[in-house]
């Protein structure tokens, strides 16, 4: 083979792993412009350019190519194709759609390398509402028409970011693919015409008009998380945790339960097994909310262990873009990375073959600014644009990621690194696991730097109970605190034994067990348990602090634990989760009753005695 004189072609130079090295092309490729080797249709990235050769990370396997074949060069960046469609859809880390991929090939359960397959359908229609009037000026993010992608979200058509001009034409309702011409905007005297498909490079964030301060909690269900350490809707959260402490249980729970309008979730990296089981249960789930399958509110990528490497590096900043273009449309959208840390791995394979000077365990010194790229595209923000009724649009996008230290080294430098970049941590012990303590986040070694900002929104929501009058806050701050003290006791207690210690730090052992069992462990399958709302863990806190306050009221008086341990209220306490559902407050405002009336009886019962 010749080297060739066309400028949009070049040859392989070398071949290192999934690392190519190209000539030929240096004088017209840009930076992570897209690269394909002809012959076997192999998509790459360019990550390096020199004087006279470029080099390209592959998104597939290397295998078999050859020296001076030749390379093609396609002049744009990695994209995202941003249409309807994307919903209940399941796509690569390089947005291949992988139900599509195997319904047209025979590869016993593997994608064959250079399939090449448009994102999204071409021929599906859409049944269009147009929501602008001829002649009506429009600009980038201005909401043109709308399409009911899946019954729970219609998805919202917008004029492309940096289009400003005059509408001369709109499609009438109908029916519609994504690449029919939909409207044209007359801008400089030039007419364009657009169809429902955007484009958007994965590495460049989509802009916004403004960032805003968090007000609003994002709500998942899960009580340790809401009251201890919640997230505001637009905040960023790590999960880390080591081999079996429920990451993947956690952030199933979050994608069913949590009051974001999209879910995109992405698997990065696991174990193809995991990941196969993970889109299983995601397919039957219904969403409680509307009684319809939660896939359709979910995008899924899938880039499992086996997968490329390079293609697990670009999965994670796939899924975010998405997030974004559903954020410009208004909504709430939460982003599950699961995991962040095989993401770290592959710059450190990648660096590795670039022969790059390693910094901590072999991670590359630039892992700190490619998770912090990730991590702050995050937030709520003023959009920009208009929505159908010409109000201004505000979208958040939440980033909870997940982290896999190895052996649970909460010290290694992923954990570490995104512990700098996160304003929520939550820590999953192990050991709480072993222990069947579900979910299994430490309380001493996690925290939330988001109630300050959200406490406003919880006093709103805060149930008035004369006999204990706190809020949210204050809950939070109490149970946070008796949980610290009991901590502090566990050594005493391991010399002496909890008999021996003074009745008040008895009783303190006694309500953190109760917090413990009766409020923090929650059954992620559990029809009841499985989600507790706003209303009902502030009762259930509440009811916890309520007897705390009376239990210390009557050792001051001569009681001991033990009289308090002994009420029957104590049992139904702890069965509040599991036995009470969401919308029968009624039964956890009875069993604050019973715990002032046992209290009072115990009162007039034992009264004579302990005088």
């Amino acid at each position: 083979m010749t080297e060739s004189k066309d400028k949009n072609y070049g040859y392989i130079a070398g071949i290192s792993g999934s690392l190519i090295t190209v000539k030929g092309l240096e004088n017209e490729i840009r930076l992570n412009d897209l690269i394909k080797v002809t012959n076997h249709n192999i998509i790459g990235q360019v990550i390096q350019i020199y004087s006279d050769y470029i080099i390209a990370q592959c998104f597939e396997n290397t295998n078999n190519l050859k020296l001076r074949e030749k390379v093609e060069s396609l002049f744009e960046p990695l994209s995202m194709e941003l249409a309807p469609g994307l919903l209940s859809n399941i796509f690569d880390g390089i947005q291949r759609p992988l139900k599509a991929a195997f319904e047209d090939i025979e590869s016993e359960g593997f994608l064959e390398r250079g399939l090449t397959l448009k994102s999204l359908s071409q021929t599906n229609k859409w049944h269009l509402v147009p929501k602008r009037n001829l002649n009506e000026k429009v600009s980038g993010g201005d909401i043109i028409g709308t399409v009911q992608e899946t019954p729970l979200i219609e998805h919202r058509i917008m004029v492309p970011l940096g289009i400003t001009g005059e509408l001369t034409y709109i499609a009438e309702e109908g029916e519609y693919t994504i690449q029919d011409e939909i409207y044209r905007v007359k801008q400089d005297n030039i007419e364009k015409s657009f169809n429902m498909i955007q484009r958007w490079p994965i590495t460049k964030n989509r802009p916004y008009i403004k960032r805003m301060i968090p007000k609003e909690p994002l709500i998942t269900g899960i009580r340790v998380i809401d009251l201890l350490f919640p997230v505001a809707k637009g905040g960023t959260v790590a999960v880390p945790g080591g081999f079996g402490s429920g990451k993947t249980v956690t952030q199933q729970s979050l994608a069913k339960w949590s009051n974001a309008d999209v879910i995109v979730y992405i698997g990065c990296g696991e174990r193809g097994n995991e990941i196969a089981d993970v889109l299983k249960q995601f397919s039957e789930i219904i969403d409680p909310k509307s009684g319809r399958p939660l896939l359709e509110r979910i995008v899924l990528i899938a880039n499992t262990s086996n997968m490329p490497v390079s293609a697990r590096g670009a999965s994670i900043f796939s899924g975010v873009t998405i997030a974004e273009y559903y954020r410009d449309m208004g909504y709430d959208v939460a982003v599950l990375a699961d995991s962040t840390s095989r993401y770290a791995e592959s710059l450190r394979e990648i660096s590795g073959l670039l022969e790059e000077m390693p910094a901590e365990e072999g991670y590359p010194a630039y892992l700190p600014s490619r998770l912090s790229n990730f991590y702050e595209r995050a937030g709520i923000v003023k959009t920009f644009g208009n929505d159908t009724s010409s109000n201004v649009k505000i979208g958040s996008l939440t980033i909870i990621g997940s982290v896999s230290p190895p052996s649970g080294d909460f010290s290694e430098p992923v954990t570490s690194t995104t512990r700098r970049f996160v304003q929520a941590f939550w820590a999953l012990d192990a050991n709480l696991a072993y222990s069947k303590h579900y979910p299994a986040i430490n309380w001493l070694d996690s925290y939330s730097n988001y109630p300050e900002y959200i406490s406003d929104w919880w006093f709103e929501q805060d149930i008035n109970w004369p006999e204990i009058n706190i809020d949210w806050e204050e809950c939070r701050e109490q149970i946070n605190e008796i949980l610290s003290k009991e901590n502090d006791l566990k050594n005493v207690v391991q010399l002496i034994g909890e008999e021996n210690l003074p009745e008040d730090q008895q009783l303190i052992l006694f309500i953190a067990r109760l917090i413990r069992e009766g409020f923090l462990i929650q059954n992620a399958f559990d029809n009841i348990d499985n989600f507790t709302d706003v209303k009902k863990l502030l009762g259930q806190a509440k009811i916890i602090l309520l007897l705390y306050k009376l239990g210390k009221d009557l050792l001051k008086n001569g009681f001991i634990v033990e009289d308090i341990k002994d009420l029957e209220v104590v049992n139904n306490i702890l069965r509040i989760s599991q036995s009470i559902e969401n919308n029968e407050f009624y039964k956890i405002e009875k069993i604050k009753d019973n715990v002032l009336s046992e209290i009072e009886s115990l009162k007039l019962r034992l009264g004579g005695v302990k005088s």
